[in-house]
């Protein structure tokens, strides 16, 4: 089996020793090399020739959002952010996400963490991960905005989409090209830990037509609005007087994920009078799978979409929805949107 080689980018020395341990520790990974800025990452590239690249955010001489947009404009590979837990670091890594980060690991406890092997499996997980994602994806033209018909029907319609890695960017591609007048709440589930997908949420509504925020409790859903589950919980749909409501739960991971696409589509499963528009984007695994099929046994009327294999960062969780034949479309990312409102017209 082919090593991945991995370049370890952080202005601490102490982090640099620390992520360069967690990852040797895996027989799969091969750390080719160090950097302590942007600027010497950028120098390194061609003699080290890795696969992947860990990049810390904050960094003198040159940052990592900086560095990151000068890779993917001249030599794109996986990139891994390096993010602290602070609003502003979940700010950027947002940022580092829209700009092509494959992915990112939390810190535990702030830019130089003393604590690092409580991530040690994630460290190495998203790196293998990243190792398989593709980055230099072919050239897409952008979504349209897409209108909606005056005509449409306006009750009793549901969109849940649900992604993982390399979601961000696509949720960023998908949910700006929707109208404002969608007549019909969206559902997110995006694999994210805590503390990073209000900003996650407040990127997405600064940027789209439509309102999105990251979920409450209890709160009543509304057509035109994307409603993105908070990391570390489990976000289901509930009905109560013939209106829907959304209900949080940190119930145990399933399959790992908290929260899930499975938990969030098997709620829906469970309504009556309901059409869903369901949407798998690009992830690694399954989730989303046993929710459609959920879905299916109930008899809900129920029209999935797929994302097409050539536009996934990483093409796992569509597969598993195309090769199970549950896939009613399979669209490239920047079809996607229009195959929702599409949907809603059936």
């Amino acid at each position: 089996m082919k090593q991945i080689r991995v370049l370890v980018v952080d202005d601490s020395a102490f982090m640099r020793r620390v992520l360069t341990d967690i990852l040797k520790k895996d027989y799969r990974i091969h750390v080719v090399g160090t950097a302590r800025n942007g600027k010497d990452c950028l120098n390194k590239l061609d003699s080290l020739r890795p696969d992947v690249v860990t990049m810390d955010i904050e960094m003198p001489v040159m940052d990592g959002l900086e560095a990151l947009r000068k890779i993917m404009k001249s030599s794109p590979l996986p990139v891994v952010m390096v993010s602290s837990l602070t609003q502003e670091g979940a700010a950027s890594t947002m940022k580092a996400m829209s700009l092509g980060a494959v992915d990112f690991i939390q810190k535990p406890s702030g830019s130089i963490s003393l604590d690092m092997e409580k991530v040690d499996k994630d460290v190495v997980r998203k790196v293998l991960i990243a190792g398989e994602a593709k980055v230099n994806l072919p050239s897409e033209r952008p979504s349209e905005k897409v209108c909606v018909p005056d005509d449409m029907k306006e009750e009793g319609q549901l969109i849940a989409i649900g992604t993982s890695t390399g979601g961000p960017r696509a949720l960023q591609e998908v949910l700006t090209s929707l109208p404002a007048s969608l007549p019909a709440p969206i559902l997110v589930v995006q694999h994210m830990p805590k503390g990073f997908t209000k900003s996650l949420a407040s990127r997405l509504d600064r940027l789209s037509e439509i309102s999105v925020k990251e979920a409450e409790h209890m709160e009543e859903i509304h057509n035109g609005v994307a409603y993105i589950a908070p990391g570390g919980y489990h976000m289901e749909v509930v009905k109560r007087h013939h209106r829907l409501f959304i209900q949080l739960n940190e119930s145990n991971p399933l399959h790992g994920h908290r929260p899930s696409v499975n938990v969030m589509l098997s709620s829906i499963a469970k309504l009556q009078g309901i059409s869903t528009t369901s949407v798998i984007m690009t992830g690694m695994g399954a989730d989303g799978l046993e929710g459609i099929l959920a879905m299916k046994e109930q008899g809900r009327t129920v029209f999935t979409i797929a994302e097409d294999e050539r536009t996934c960062v990483v093409y796992g969780m569509p597969k598993a929805i195309i090769k199970s034949g549950l896939a009613d479309d399979v669209r490239k990312l920047y079809e996607i949107s229009r195959s929702i409102v599409e949907s809603l017209q059936k």
